[in-house]
């Protein structure tokens, strides 16, 4: 691999894992808005401020970049020796790092740190978010004001579940299966980083009236 083609390679390896930890900090601003608008609601203007909006940004930012700067690091320092050839859709980092001909097992223990210090804590406020929405809306007095309420959720929640269990599912089975078939490690690395994307604006657009009007018009039209 020419010295261009390896930079572009760590390049995408760099910009593709610093957008997954990005977005596991945006569900996590999601879900604290969530909290703060079923919770507290007449504080949500005074509590999520532009400027405590824009540090939740920046800090998500600084998060993404910073925790994943050494895989690309690591990765251009060891010794390649052997082929070329990644057998990825795209240059993944334990596929990458695994042509190089050196111990790289720092390398493989600090990503699964990485998986555990962005996902567990990420999904440990999330869950309690979830966990003081779900009984705020168990509190309100009508059925029909719990559903109303638990809807603005609904989508959030798709999202997180579309997001997060592929994303683990794939690390750990590349990590700890070693019995699996090559093909399906890269089935499965291509589900996390296709999928949630492709589901987002399913999701979001199920409870778009505007879109579900639309796909109507259109197969009446058909039809017709």
């Amino acid at each position: 691999m020419s010295n261009s083609k390896f930079s572009a390679c760590l390049t995408q390896l760099y910009f593709i894992y610093c957008f997954i930890v990005m977005e596991s900090g945006i569900l996590v601003a999601l879900a604290w808005d969530r909290y703060v608008a079923i919770c507290n609601p007449l504080r949500h203007s005074t509590i999520l401020t532009n400027a405590v909006v824009a540090k939740i940004g920046l800090a998500v930012l600084l998060r993404g970049g910073l925790l994943i700067l050494p895989h690309s690091l690591q990765a251009r320092r060891w010794p390649y020796c052997r082929t070329n050839v990644i057998a990825h859709t795209y240059c993944e980092h334990l596929a990458v790092v695994k042509l190089a001909c050196a111990d790289i097992r720092s390398s493989s223990y600090y990503g699964l740190l990485v998986t555990f210090l962005v996902i567990g804590p990420d999904v440990s406020f999330i869950t309690f978010s979830y966990t003081q929405i779900l009984r705020a809306i168990f509190s309100l007095p009508t059925k029909e004001a719990r559903l109303k309420t638990f809807g603005t959720c609904g989508s959030h929640l798709c999202v997180i579940l579309a997001f997060y269990i592929p994303t683990l599912f794939s690390s750990l089975t590349y990590r700890f299966g070693q019995n699996v078939t090559l093909h399906f490690h890269v089935i499965t690395a291509n589900v996390y980083l296709l999928l949630p994307p492709m589901l987002n604006p399913i999701i979001y657009g199920v409870r778009t009236k505007l879109i579900w009007d639309r796909l109507l018009h259109l197969l009446t039209q058909k039809r017709t």
